[in-house]
């Protein structure tokens, strides 16, 4: 009888995990982005958020809640009820650079949040202004040096890569650039065509369009290898510049304390979207590679990048700006 009741049990537990996840989600899902509409991160989760929304027969509404170096909606979500119908953007800055940068958020990262998978990789762009006599990396230096201190740097915000990218650059070129930050992507691409900020190192996700348009100048992307959307564009490693890289990424997380089977088919799902060739095609346009995995992948990626990033701000002595 012993034995019977707890297979009873057993199987109870398991229709009721089952009728639980077949069930969600019953009504719209709420997606916080943590920076402006229009920026990179936003891009991509709307992206993602439409191809979940067809698939989950519910809709993903994108909730952008920028400032504070990512802090105001990574709180949001930490804060949010744990049931599945509020998730959220974690990237390099709200998961890995902040712990250096920001040692007193007033949430732990890595265990107010759960990673749920990660979705995407891509690169910064650099890119000067128009009406700047710099057409290489090598100019940019060279003039950089000869004019210590009266660059302008814009970046979508402290913290970001665009942030600690161009620290960065500075630290392995020995020049003083000044850093100017935005609330967000947008803001700092509309000056840099304007000419009231120099040059930007930018997601080339946000600004390759311009750059594609003759708004602003690209002279170097951050990876090892050209991108295939901008191909007669110099990698900044190859510019004079050996070894410099930054990789942008980002994903889903949730507050802690979502239901397992929610989270499972939220990863599900997820990497479903990330197969699909609309997604593929809608990313490759604007050079952002999909990831997918699960979450034990991601969450050992962002503990190396996390480790590289405390690196950078020690060495650099980036601070808020």
């Amino acid at each position: 009888m012993k034995t019977f009741s707890a297979l009873a049990g057993g199987v109870l537990l398991a229709c009721i995990a089952s009728v639980a996840l077949g069930e969600y989600p019953e009504r719209p899902i709420r997606l916080i982005v943590p920076s402006q509409a229009g920026g990179s991160p936003d891009v991509v989760m709307r992206i993602l958020a439409i191809e979940l929304s067809k698939q989950m027969g519910q809709q993903v509404v994108v909730d952008n809640r920028p400032g504070g170096a990512y802090t105001i909606g990574t709180e949001m979500i930490v804060r949010a009820n744990p049931d599945g119908y509020t998730i959220g953007y974690g990237n390099v800055v709200s998961l890995a650079i902040n712990k250096s940068l920001l040692p007193k958020q007033p949430y732990d990262p890595d265990r107010d949040l759960q990673l749920v998978a990660q979705t995407l990789s891509t690169y910064n762009l650099l890119a000067v202004y128009n009406g700047l006599p710099v057409k290489s990396v090598k100019e940019l230096i060279d003039y950089a040096k000869q004019n210590p201190g009266k660059l302008l740097n814009a970046s979508g915000g402290n913290g970001t890569t665009g942030h600690l990218g161009g620290e960065l650059f500075k630290i392995m070129t020995g020049t003083q650039i000044v850093h100017v930050p935005y609330k967000g992507s947008p803001d700092g691409i509309r000056d840099l065509i304007a000419g009231q900020v120099q040059l930007m190192f930018d997601n080339l996700t946000s600004i390759s369009p311009h750059a594609k348009a003759g708004r602003v100048r690209s002279i170097g992307v951050s990876s090892l290898k050209r991108s295939p959307v901008l191909p007669d564009v110099p990698t900044i490693a190859e510019s004079g510049v050996p070894g410099y890289e930054t990789n942008a990424w980002g994903g889903v997380v949730t507050p802690l304390g979502v239901p397992k089977p929610v989270l499972a088919k939220l990863n599900a799902e997820i990497n479903k979207a990330l197969r699909s060739a609309t997604l593929k095609e809608r990313y490759a346009a604007i050079e952002a590679e999909p990831i997918g995995g699960t979450p034990e992948e991601w969450a050992e990626y962002v503990k190396k990048e996390s480790a590289k990033w405390t690196n950078v701000v020690r060495k650099s002595g980036a601070k808020l700006d």
